[in-house]
């Protein structure tokens, strides 16, 4: 019989400087500030530098996190992560700005990759969307051929892929709404706070809590139930642990 052997565990260095950003457009986005009180407070917490700004437009979005790589790649110490909350109104694929224009996720995203910013090339950069991905809505269920692909694999110290370190944290899936309540905030900031802050563990499996929570809950939406679940995309090469 085969032995299998435990992963061997490699983490981040978590040692250096935590930078976030937060955009938020609060405009007709009612309980958006008491996402940003947790963030803030989740942020203090966790020993992040954090910068907010309320209410951009579509292009400040990019201008920001512009603005935000720049100051890393210029600073002389060492920065060990990066953290980006991103809250809008939205659909797939796009943010929509206090301008009511659209920005495309997409050109968020590359700003701060191994290519893009060299402070934080192979360091974990965590994007969170707050967001709608669509107009679906989730009522919930009741529980009752092999590719011929060549792989190829080389190591090589001097080299990273360009879209590596990166995690991706939506609201919600694709082509469906996201939940906020017009005091309380929402659902997915508020238990993603609770849970960082409150829990210790590689990132990854904090967001597997996240996701449990949420799927226990259900949320009423004009009088009909819904159900919600965050999303994650990971190409995280390590754990990432914040406390």
């Amino acid at each position: 019989m085969s032995n299998p052997q435990p992963l061997e565990e490699e983490a981040y260095d978590m040692s250096g400087a935590r930078v976030a950003l937060t955009l938020c457009v609060t405009k007709a986005r009612e309980g958006s500030e008491a996402d940003l009180v947790a963030l803030e407070r989740m942020f203090q917490q966790l020993g992040f530098e954090s910068t907010m700004k309320r209410d951009p437009t579509a292009q400040e979005f990019e201008e920001e996190l512009e603005k935000f790589q720049q100051a890393i790649d210029a600073r002389e110490d060492f920065v060990s992560c990066a953290f980006v909350v991103l809250m809008a109104h939205g659909l797939e694929g796009h943010l929509e700005g206090e301008d009511e224009q659209m920005v495309k996720l997409e050109n968020l995203f590359t700003i701060l990759n191994n290519k893009n910013c060299e402070a934080l090339r192979a360091k974990p950069k965590v994007y969170i969307v707050q967001a709608c991905r669509g107009e679906n809505r989730d009522p919930g269920e009741t529980l009752g051929g092999e590719d011929n692909i060549a792989m190829v694999t080389q190591e090589n110290d001097q080299t990273i892929p360009t879209y590596t370190d990166t995690l991706h944290v939506y609201s919600t899936v694709e082509g469906y709404i996201s939940y906020r309540h017009d005091k309380e905030g929402s659902y997915f900031i508020q238990t993603l706070v609770d849970v960082f802050t409150k829990t210790k563990g590689p990132i990854l499996e904090l967001l597997t809590e996240v996701t449990r929570r949420m799927a226990e809950a259900e949320l009423v939406q004009e009088g009909e139930a819904r159900k919600v679940n965050p999303e994650i995309q990971s190409t995280l090469r390590k754990r990432l642990y914040l406390q």
